[in-house]
């Protein structure tokens, strides 16, 4: 599903002593397919833009479209509920929105709360339990006698259960130690090609923008201040260094890299391994000259 936010505004507390604009005439699109990383610190706007992608508000101005779903300030979908069926959100510690006896209960609740019948709703859980790396033996224990992050992944897989068109993460590997954060991020991007989704990651961290996003949105105090691939946003220090933010450790590496000694190698999100081969080949031309 397309995504396509036009002049939008959101005032929250509008006509009060307290209103306060969270996001101020931002227009971007999210094609179909695309793994898009919306990035920015507290305040810049993130949560509001999660807010309008599953209907939780609605704008203050312009317009927001979903797909075949259209939201402005004086029209709403007929339809939220099916909008809200294609959109999944994993909020920031989905685990602690937990609260049936067992996890297979869990991982049901959303599905049978849009009308899946019990047999598809069973076979999504058998799909669903081993792609977030769940095993069967354990779909008839409380979710609450599980570690931490297989409580996340329970959480994870009944959002999916509902087979969303779009998936929305919210700092999905916050908390997490780094092992955890890369197997819950790979997870992601490996369900992302597989079910050709539409993923938007909410993120604070640059380097896993880095290295899953196709296309990365930075915002600034509730407007848009740069967009791009990753290629061409994060190779902007004095823009990134403008608002506050570093660029990735990859980048940075080549720039000392290239300051030390006088070589340049090209950021194109490579692995460390290519990059090692990369200085490899530079060294060996360089005896060979």
């Amino acid at each position: 599903m397309d995504i396509t936010f036009n002049n939008v505004s959101y005032i929250y507390q509008r006509n009060s002593p307290f209103a306060h604009k969270a996001i101020d005439d931002l227009s971007f699109h999210i094609p179909s397919g695309s793994f898009v990383a919306i990035i920015g610190h507290t305040g810049s706007g993130k949560s509001t833009i999660i807010q309008h992608l599953n209907g939780l508000v609605r704008p203050s101005e312009g317009e927001v479209t979903i797909g075949d779903f259209k939201l402005t300030k004086d029209e709403k979908p007929t339809n939220m509920k099916e909008l809200r069926s294609r959109v999944g959100v994993v909020f920031q510690y989905p685990e602690h929105q937990l609260f049936e006896e067992t996890v297979e209960k869990d991982i049901a609740f959303g599905p049978e709360n849009f009308g899946v019948k019990s047999t598809e709703v069973n076979q999504r859980i058998k799909e669903i339990t081993p792609a977030v790396g769940l095993t069967d033996e354990l779909l008839q224990r409380s979710p609450f006698d599980l570690s931490g992050g297989q409580m996340r992944r329970v959480a994870i897989a009944g959002v999916l259960a509902i087979r969303p068109d779009v998936l929305v993460l919210d700092e999905p590997s916050a908390g997490l130690d780094p092992r955890g954060q890369k197997e819950m991020m790979d997870m992601f991007y490996d369900l992302h090609n597989e079910q050709a989704l539409t993923t938007v990651l909410v993120t604070h961290s640059m380097e896993d923008a880095v290295k899953y996003a196709d296309h990365v949105i930075l915002l600034n105090n509730g407007t848009k201040y740069m967009e791009g691939t990753p290629e061409e946003v994060f190779t902007q220090k004095e823009a990134l260094h403008n608002v506050q933010l570093d660029v990735p450790e990859m980048v940075q590496f080549l720039n000392l890299f290239e300051k030390k000694f006088g070589k340049s190698i090209p950021f194109k999100r490579q692995s460390i391994n290519e990059i090692a081969t990369s200085i490899r080949q530079l060294i060996e031309e360089g005896h060979s000259s």
